[in-house]
């Protein structure tokens, strides 16, 4: 069965800088089935659903829906509590917040544009556990998410090597199993359980795996794929150890990198998502890296 997946695998597509653009994620438990469009297709009040929408828009704060690994009857539209989290991704400042909601409405009480700033004005308490893995499985939405993300996720929490999420949406339906790692926000690409495993475990160490990373959210395009660049440049795998300005990184210790990156349409077309028209997909091609010279860097 072709599907968009295989399609994408057949021509050895780069799953690099390909991750969803989000700051800081604000993620809400809703049980049962998942439509196209899950805020406003789910048994959460459409009209909530819709107002966070409006809420989120330009402030760098992606809102989306889980729900634990298993079967999603629908058989109850009623959840008395839900579990709620927000996340802030940007290198240095990245945290995890927690807190049990009773209605979600309470949610469009928060600042967004403060969410999005990384200013959490004390939502809920701090999250301490293991990371949070979130893998796409929204079926209504691309049918590999759910043929390839379902059975990661449920491998996954078997495993007991995180807490683990089934998510909406992730973008880069082709990538499938698609997978996003908080509190950092890099976000992974046809996972496998061996991958999932060493991501995870890098990831309570505070660490990044390169292998099958799509980027950090909390960079555009271009950003994410200089960052990924210097990190095989350099070997840097500290999660907090880059940040990115455009395309230029910087290293805590005062090194500096500017990253050439060009938007190159991919050849030749595929397609994006199972049933839509082939496309060329924007991918970030590396042109060259020059250490910057500042005039306050370390050498």
């Amino acid at each position: 069965m072709s599907t968009c997946t295989t399609a994408s695998s057949s021509l050895a597509e780069p799953v690099a800088a390909t991750a969803a653009t989000a700051r800081t994620w604000l993620l809400l438990e809703q049980p049962g089935p998942w439509g196209p469009k899950a805020l406003t297709g789910s048994h959460l009040d459409p009209r909530v659903g819709r107002a966070l929408e409006r809420a989120a828009a330009g402030t760098g704060v992606r809102v989306g829906l889980i729900r634990r690994p298993g079967p999603h009857a629908d058989r109850r539209r009623d959840v008395p509590r839900r579990t709620a989290y927000v996340a802030h991704t940007v290198p240095g400042r990245s945290w995890v917040r927690e807190a049990v909601l009773e209605d979600p409405e309470a949610l469009l009480g928060l600042d967004f544009a403060a969410l999005g700033r990384g200013d959490h004005r004390g939502f809920g308490m701090p999250y301490e556990g293991d990371p949070l893995a979130l893998v796409c499985t929204n079926g209504r939405r691309d049918r590999c998410c759910a043929l390839n993300g379902r059975p990661l996720a449920a491998e996954l929490a078997a495993s007991r090597l995180g807490q683990v999420w089934e998510v909406t949406h992730l973008g880069g339906h082709r990538f499938s199993p698609t997978m996003l790692v908080l509190p950092y926000g890099y976000a992974y690409g046809r996972v496998d359980l061996p991958l999932a495993r060493r991501v995870l475990e890098a990831a309570r160490e505070g660490r990044v795996v390169l292998e099958g990373c799509r980027g950090r959210s909390a960079w555009e395009r271009p950003g994410q794929a200089a960052e990924l660049a210097v990190r095989r440049l350099t070997g840097e795998d500290g999660a907090g150890a880059l940040s990115v300005d455009g395309t230029r990184v910087r290293h805590v210790d005062g090194r500096v990198w500017d990253v050439g990156v060009t938007a190159v349409a991919a050849e030749p077309l595929r397609p994006e998502s199972c049933g839509a028209a082939l496309g060329a997909p924007l991918r970030m091609e590396i042109s060259g890296i020059q250490p910057a010279l500042l005039t306050n860097s370390v050498v």
